[in-house]
């Protein structure tokens, strides 16, 4: 038998001790579950995806840039109307 250790944020480990006490388990035992499970299936037991692209640097800079411009008064606003009225100009 080998010990692995691990380091968890202390909320996170709280709330994952907290779950698997509502689960009559407790963590060890969660984690040789989630080994067993994911050697049995040969992949993760759980899906790994991208994050989400709206939070991605480029997006999140051009948030910010129009945060500031709306801030300093840079923007110009119009109703959906006006919007159309310039379309058929």
């Amino acid at each position: 038998m080998t010990t692995i250790s691990i380091r968890l944020e202390d909320e996170d480990k709280k709330e994952l001790e907290a779950m698997c006490a509502e689960m009559g388990m407790n963590i060890t035992t969660f984690y040789m579950i989630y080994t067993k499970k994911a050697l049995r299936d040969r992949r993760i037991p759980f899906e790994i995806a991208a994050p989400d692209p709206f939070y991605s640097k480029r997006n999140l800079t051009q948030l910010h840039r129009a945060v500031n411009q709306v801030r300093e008064g840079q923007t110009v606003a119009k109703t959906m109307e006006e919007l159309e009225a310039l379309e058929d100009e």
